[in-house]
């Protein structure tokens, strides 16, 4: 892998990151929207999907 496919990776996991932390954040502050370990979970999965999808390309 070169170094700008590493450094795009990399990017991509701590967006990755930051997004499950801020939907974890916000469903725990308000817990009537849903439990924050799925609602974290379910915004992990949809970004890996979108990665996916993009990457096989």
């Amino acid at each position: 892998m070169s170094s700008l496919a590493l450094a795009v990776l990399l990017l991509l996991v701590l967006v990755t990151l930051l997004l499950a932390g801020g939907v974890g954040y916000v469903a725990h502050r308000h817990p009537a929207l849903a439990a924050p370990l799925a609602a974290a979970g379910t915004a992990v999965a949809l970004v890996v999907a979108c990665a996916g999808t993009i990457g096989a390309r």
